[in-house]
């Protein structure tokens, strides 16, 4: 056998379906199954065959296994060294790692600690990342009894805060710990804002039936990546019930045991009871078993963070906002602003529109750029949505195409989008708000046509083409719609307003793959059609 000193590690590009199939059958070999990663690193043999590999995610190493004929070549430390060496170069200078137990020395002698540890797996760490959280945690402490709610409130729901008002009348203070994890429908950032939202502006003020105050009783902390993330519970977000999410949930649950419990001094940990999702209800399960003091409480009928999300996904306000406290819709109303331009943006055979299938007549963004324009301004819609003057709703509108510039290069891909949508979030779609918002706010710095529909309180809008759309007639057919009607200043100022009148004859007389051709030609792009579209789709959210 050769020493692992003659074999080159190199990283196996996992865009390659080939590559990727080769590493997920190494790992299949070895009892492991292939996680999401931004690296993976192998040394292989003569023969172009795997004898061990290693792969990183963020700050986490994972997937480590060495095949059974090469276990003895000391394979694991050189392969952790070249990931901790990348992660160095990347800026990340404290790791985490998954592995199993009887591997816990090896990785101790490469500076890495115990957190956590269950039957079939440890987690460690090579930083101080749990020392300086409960830190923090300690900091936090409170005199008499203490409990513990880890939340994800994905996003906000009555349901949510109907646990937290029964765990707070059990104690005198009551932690509230966000789960960490991006990646999900509502930012870390978002469900955070929403928890204290709704402890500032109910919680404070006493409950229904206890009027009296309860301010400072629930204290929302920061989370970290030492509750339910993707560290401690990666399964979790899969929503899979195999041996290693049993592993990610012992793991998880003795972490917190170990470290956070203490550090709050909290005794006990409440849980929402869990009837539909099978996955969070044997977490529960095995936290009363584990766990010294666990209190479920049963859950309101009906009501679901998942419930929320489809609401959303079918692009109904009312029906979210039905199952969410007040505190919690200017965050429904961001994602469906959000899901308005992504449904405009996914829309194919666009005439001179950048879309999944063609750029039309950009040169200068694509789909990509688009896509980044957009996450740029998520984080600005919901802050739209409760500005309290038409001055701060102009500031915010400035700041998130400072934003978007910034995200895309220099390249405007939604300055409409943010003042049309910015209108339409802070009136939640009244025109005759949107009237007075746009008049407060119109300056030099807008276009005359944008301008003016504004002030018309979006008109043409509500009186043709929202029922159009809510008619069923697509989003294609609905732009072609508005393209027909309006007197769009981005095709007036890229071909002239001749050009621009006869594209309003075209758009319902000539098919629209012609002009797909053609537009993009000729440089012409009906960007405030698209602009509208989006808008339209977002009203339509709204009072549907």
């Amino acid at each position: 056998m050769q020493s692992y000193r003659e074999h080159n590690i190199q990283e196996l590009p996992l865009s390659s379906l080939f590559f990727r199939q080769k590493a997920e059958r190494f790992l299949g070999e070895n009892g492991l199954r292939m996680e999401e990663l931004d690296v993976y690193c192998v040394i292989e043999n003569d023969s172009g065959e795997i004898l061990a590999g290693a792969g990183i995610r963020k700050d986490i190493i994972k997937c480590i296994a060495v095949a059974e004929e090469a276990r003895s070549e000391g394979l694991v430390a050189p392969l952790v060294s070249h990931l901790i060496s990348l992660a160095a170069s990347r800026g990340i200078s404290e790791l985490k790692l998954f592995t199993k137990p009887e591997n816990q020395a090896i990785f101790e002698s490469l500076g890495f600690h115990l957190l956590a540890s269950a039957p079939k797996a440890i987690l460690m760490e090579n930083g101080r990342g749990l020392e300086r959280y409960c830190a923090y945690l300690r900091s936090m402490r409170k005199e008499g009894r203490c409990g513990v709610v880890v939340m994800n409130a994905n996003p906000f729901t009555l349901g949510h805060r109907y646990l937290l008002e029964q765990a707070a009348a059990q104690v005198d203070t009551l932690f509230v710990i966000p789960v960490k994890e991006e990646g999900q429908r509502f930012s870390y950032e978002e469900r955070k804002k929403m928890i204290e939202s709704a402890e500032e502006n109910y919680f404070s003020q006493g409950f229904a039936k206890n009027q009296f105050s309860w301010a400072g009783k629930i204290v929302v902390l920061e989370g970290s990546d030492y509750q339910i993330s993707a560290a401690t519970f990666p399964t979790y977000f899969l929503k899979d019930l195999s041996d290693a999410a049993e592993t990610h949930i012992r793991l998880d649950l003795d972490l917190f045991q170990r470290y956070i419990a203490p550090a709050l001094n909290a005794e006990v940990r409440f849980v929402g009871s869990e009837p539909y999702d099978a996955l969070t209800n044997h977490y529960n399960t095995i936290m009363k078993e584990l766990l010294p003091q666990v209190v479920e409480i049963p859950r309101l009928d009906a009501i679901s963070a998942s419930a929320v999300r489809v609401a959303l996904d079918k692009g109904s306000f009312r029906a979210a906002s039905a199952l969410c406290p007040e505190t919690t819709w200017p965050y429904l109303l961001a994602d469906l602003a959000d899901r308005a331009l992504r449904l405009e943006l996914d829309t194919p055979g666009k005439p001179g529109l950048v879309g999944p299938d063609s750029c039309g007549a950009h040169k200068d963004m694509d789909y990509s750029t688009m896509r980044k324009g957009m996450a740029a301004l998520r984080p600005f819609w919901p802050r739209m949505a409760m500005a309290g003057s038409a001055e701060q709703l102009r500031q915010l509108g400035i700041e998130a195409e400072k934003a978007m510039l910034e995200a895309t290069g220099g390249v405007n891909t939604h300055r409409g989008a943010i003042f049309c949508l910015g209108l339409a979030l802070n009136a939640c779609g009244d025109s005759s708000k949107i009237a007075a918002l746009a008049a407060q706010i119109c300056g030099d710095n807008h276009s005359r046509g944008a301008r003016q529909i504004a002030l018309d309180g979006y008109r043409p809008l509500f009186e043709d083409w929202l029922s159009y759309y809510a008619s069923g007639a697509g989003e294609l057919k609905t732009l072609l719609r508005i393209m027909s009607t309006l007197d769009d200043t981005c095709v007036i100022k890229r071909a002239g307003a001749e050009k621009a009148q006869l594209v309003k004859q075209e758009a319902l007389t000539v098919d629209s793959m012609e002009l797909c051709g053609r537009y993009a030609a000729e440089g012409i792009s009906p960007g405030g059609a698209a602009d509208m579209l989006a808008l339209t789709i977002f009203i339509h959210s709204i009072i549907s």
